[in-house]
Order: C-alpha cells, then sequence, then structure tokens
C-alpha cells in the first residue's frame, strides 16, 4: 500500500540524508532506500519498489539517483522529482568539489585507504540483506527462478546485463503470450523504451560546451556501473590527452570513498578540465538524462503492473535485476575479500544484517570501516 503524497520537506530531509550517509555504490544506496520508504515510511509496498527497481535497470544512467527521483515523483509530483533528485545529488556533488578544490592545489586525495579497507566487505553484507526479500518477492514461479538463473549465468559468461535482461523480459511476454493466446490491446502503445546511440563526436577543444555534451552523450546512453563509466571517461577523455589517466584514476577513489551517486566524480573530472564551471556543466550533463528519462518511464510502470503481458516482462526484468545485484556482490566480494581480516569484518556484517534486521545499514558500513582501519594497525 502506497501513501498517495509526502510533503517536499520530508522528500527533501531524506534524500539529502541519504546523499550524505550513503556509501558504497548504488546497490547500497537502493538498500537504504527500500529500507526507508518501504518499511521506515511505508511509502509504498515491497512489489512497487522492486518495480522501480526494475525500471531503473531498463533505461541508462546512475541507478540509485533514477531510484530517488522515481520515488521522489510517486510521492510528491514533479515538484518531488526534482527535490529527490537534486538532495541525493548535491551533498555528493559538493563533498567532491572540495576535494576537487584541494587536489588540484595540492596534487593529492587524502589518506582515506585504510577507513576504505573495511567498508567493502560489509557492503556485500548490505546488499545481500536487501535484495533477500526483493528476491522472495521477485520469485514467483517457476519460470521466473528459470529466467534468474539464466541471466545469473549469462552474465557471469560475459554478455552484456542490458542485452540479457531485456531479453528475459521478451522471453517472459512470449510465455505469457502463449500462456494466455492473446494480447490485451489496450497495452499495445504503452512500451515506453527509446534506444538512444551515441554519435561520433569529436572533441576539437574542451571548453565547457563541448564539456557539457560529452558528459550530456555519456549520461544518455551509459548503462552499467561506476565502472563502465570510467571505461568511457578513459576513452573519451585520456585518450585524446585532455586528461590524465592518474587524474582519472584519482577520481575513481574519490567516486568511491564518498558518499552518494558514484557519477559525482564528473564534478572532480569536471573541476581538473575547467575549474567551478567545467564542474558544473560537467555535473548537469552527466544527470540532467537521467531526470528526462525517470519523467518519461515513471508514469507506465504502474500501467505495466496492471497489463498482463506487461507485467510478465516487468516481472523478468525485477528477477534479472536481482540476479545482475548478486553478481555485483560476487564481483565486490572478489576484490575486496583478500586476508582474514576481511572474511571477518564479511561474516560479522552478515551476522549483524540478517540478526538485526532492524539496525541501520549505515551503523554497519561505518563501523566497518573502523573496524578495517583498527585491524589494519595490527
Amino acid at each position: 500500500m502506497r501513501r498517495p503524497k509526502s510533503s517536499l520537506s520530508e522528500i527533501a530531509e531524506l534524500f539529502i540524508r541519504l546523499g550524505c550517509t550513503s556509501f558504497g555504490g548504488p546497490a547500497v544506496h537502493i538498500a537504504m532506500m527500500r529500507e526507508e520508504v518501504v518499511h521506515k515510511k511505508k511509502w509504498m509496498d515491497e512489489q512497487h519498489f522492486l518495480d522501480l527497481v526494475g525500471a531503473t535497470n531498463l533505461i541508462p544512467g546512475p541507478n540509485s539517483t533514477e531510484m530517488a527521483i522515481h520515488i521522489g515523483r510517486e510521492q510528491a509530483g514533479w515538484k518531488g522529482l526534482f527535490v529527490a533528485g537534486f538532495c541525493f545529488i548535491l551533498p555528493a556533488v559538493f563533498i567532491t568539489g572540495v576535494i576537487a578544490l584541494f587536489y588540484k592545489e595540492y596534487g593529492q586525495l587524502p589518506q582515506v585507504k585504510p577507513f576504505f579497507y573495511g567498508i567493502q566487505p560489509a557492503i556485500i553484507a548490505v546488499i545481500l540483506g536487501a535484495v533477500y526479500p526483493l528476491a522472495k518477492k521477485a520469485l514467483k514461479n517457476i519460470e521466473m527462478g528459470v529466467i534468474g538463473i539464466a541471466t545469473l549465468t549469462l552474465c557471469l559468461a560475459g554478455y552484456h546485463e542490458m542485452i540479457v535482461m531485456f531479453g528475459a523480459g521478451f522471453v517472459a511476454m512470449i510465455i505469457a503470450y502463449i500462456k494466455n493466446n492473446e494480447i490485451n490491446t489496450s497495452t499495445k502503445n504503452i512500451f515506453p523504451f527509446t534506444i538512444l546511440q551515441a554519435g561520433n563526436t569529436t572533441l576539437i577543444s574542451m571548453t565547457n560546451t563541448n564539456l557539457f555534451f560529452t558528459f550530456l552523450k555519456i549520461g544518455a546512453i551509459l548503462y552499467g556501473s561506476g565502472y563502465v563509466l570510467f571505461a568511457f571517461l578513459d576513452n573519451e577523455l585520456v585518450t585524446r590527452g585532455i586528461l590524465s589517466r592518474g587524474q582519472l584514476i584519482d577520481a575513481i577513489a574519490v567516486g568511491q570513498f564518498t558518499p552518494g551517486p558514484v557519477f559525482s566524480s564528473v564534478t572532480f573530472i569536471g573541476y581538473q578540465i575547467n575549474g567551478l564551471k567545467g564542474a558544473v556543466v560537467s555535473t548537469i550533463g552527466i544527470f540532467l538524462p537521467s531526470f528526462v528519462f525517470v519523467a518519461l518511464l515513471n508514469p507506465f510502470v504502474a500501467k505495466m503492473r496492471s497489463s498482463a503481458l506487461f507485467s510478465s516482462f516487468l516481472d523478468a526484468v525485477n528477477i534479472a535485476s536481482i540476479a545482475i545485484i548478486l553478481i555485483v556482490c560476487y564481483t565486490i566480494g572478489k576484490e575486496s575479500i583478500r586476508d582474514w581480516r576481511t572474511i571477518l569484518i564479511a561474516v560479522v556484517s552478515i551476522l549483524l544484517t540478517f540478526g538485526f534486521r532492524k539496525l541501520n545499514s549505515l551503523w554497519i558500513i561505518l563501523g566497518s570501516s573502523l573496524t578495517g582501519y583498527l585491524l589494519t594497525l595490527i
């Protein structure tokens, strides 16, 4: 059951707080949003939240930012859409901008690696804690179980997650069509997705206008995690000599140890290239498509759920999204669980997450960060 409306001040308070405290990447951000909007505030039920998660995976851009925008639109209309998005993005952008200023002045980042050492193992626990109830909700029948396993297998085999996800949706629609043997004519024209392709833009000089359109293009076509973003940036900026690879690596580090969306790394990059104005236009460029895509897609989510045919598509996308999140856990685990210290942090975090369901995930992440720092001193 969803509450029909929330005040703009409620929306702003929630997403400013999440923007300041949500460390660890999109999967963790979404886990924290679920804790707040489904369990604490009861703004929507588990199924609708899961549908919105699936919807964010169907469009380009940063998933957690788009999730915030969806929630704002659902709870406070068009004003809520903008307030939620801005409030979630701005803390990360501000923090990243301050770091970028000092970096440009002094040429190095603060020594935060020891604190980050304990965060990643804890992130796995937080993600699993959020995924478990969503997975139970998404696993509606045997077909969804088979689609989930197939998604997991194909993605691990190296197939692009978006191809697999759309494929899962279309397979589910075919199965539903065969079962029902008819198409509801009222749903024929509600498919809301547009495939965008990047043009072969040649960046002659990095003016602020060029910066804006470069990041606008990336924000409009980029599927996947923040790591995919950095592959795009390497191709757009490093190979053309506009940014050094060392600066790009430092931008990755900034995106990892600051709260909020990883895409705020673009603020850091824009500042290095053209100062404050470069940071502003780069940030607007990378996030603007998310607002547009969510504004176009959000009204169709409920319509898709009310249609038997498109509901099956959404169910398949949801279970595929869960499979992809599990792959994120697997990838993080391979990269972060390297010794007895990280194993200990991961195990304790999982026990706390599942043993104390009401414990805010922020405390688990912060506690693991401090524990990781202390263990590195041994």
